[in-house]
């Protein structure tokens, strides 16, 4: 069921949910793509047209960030979990070794691509890749890339490149592709080869993954993390503000009737 939450649309689904619409996407071969909506990037899309429509244009918008599942549910709208990025590609991967679908990776540093791949085979014996590309490449490389993708045939697209180069690659490319299941990983090629760490199980059912990330990568993602989550707090602030004022409204209304 897509709603708006805060001036963005976003998917409320459960993570089976979202599993069910992937694996249909890859056995029909329909395209279907999947975006995350985490805290960062909602507060990015208020700024950024060309962001606000790609994110918009997507098939699934996902609910990737604890803020958000926390806000919507302060606003009395019933998120039945978070549907992280990670968990969600290692799940269809996990999928996709079992009923031979073969995923494509396309994104991060070579050595990191290399490393999350290996790691790949190791922990799903039977997974195929369809093939492999990493992010660092130019404008006038890009048509190169969409043949190769198109010719591997693969079931699903795997892309971590960062916001918002992934949205606009994908809102020039997505229906060239010629792959049922497109989905944007964010850092999770990092976290699969080993290069980085999750943050243990209690922080993320706490919310509080984000803090990990700050503590692993302080100078990096300190401001990032300050700057929208404090734009975001103003802005679930005054909705939650107006909220309540709505409500003493109708209730006044209904003690005048």
């Amino acid at each position: 069921m897509r709603i708006n939450f805060l001036g963005s649309p976003i998917d409320v689904l459960t993570f089976e949910e979202t599993v069910s619409m992937a694996v249909e996407a890859m056995l029909t071969r329909k395209p279907t793509q999947h975006v995350a909506i985490n805290v960062a990037k909602l507060v990015k899309m208020r700024h950024d047209s060309e962001l606000r429509r790609d994110v918009t244009e997507s098939d699934i918008i996902g609910i990737d960030g604890a803020g958000i599942v926390l806000g919507a549910r302060a606003l009395g709208i019933k998120v039945p979990e978070r549907v992280a990025g990670i968990d969600l590609m290692e799940h269809l991967l996990g999928i996709c070794s079992v009923q031979h679908f073969r995923p494509y990776f396309f994104g991060a540093r070579r050595k990191v691509l290399e490393h999350a791949i290996e790691r790949a085979h190791r922990k799903w014996p039977g997974l195929v890749f369809a093939g492999h590309r990493d992010g660092y490449f130019g404008e006038e490389e890009e048509p190169d890339i969409v043949e190769a993708i198109k010719r591997s045939k693969a079931d699903c697209l795997f892309i971590g490149i960062p916001t918002p180069r992934k949205e606009r690659f994908l809102h020039r490319y997505r229906d060239e592709l010629g792959v049922p299941f497109i989905m944007g990983v964010g850092g999770s090629f990092d976290v699969l080869a080993g290069h980085v760490t999750r943050a243990p199980r209690a922080m993320q059912k706490a919310g509080l993954e984000w803090l990990y990330r700050v503590y692993q990568e302080p100078k990096r993602m300190w401001w990032r993390y300050f700057s929208t989550n404090a734009v975001y707090a103003g802005l679930l602030g005054k909705e939650l503000v107006s909220k309540t004022l709505r409500g003493r409204v109708r209730a006044a209304e209904g003690e005048a009737a």
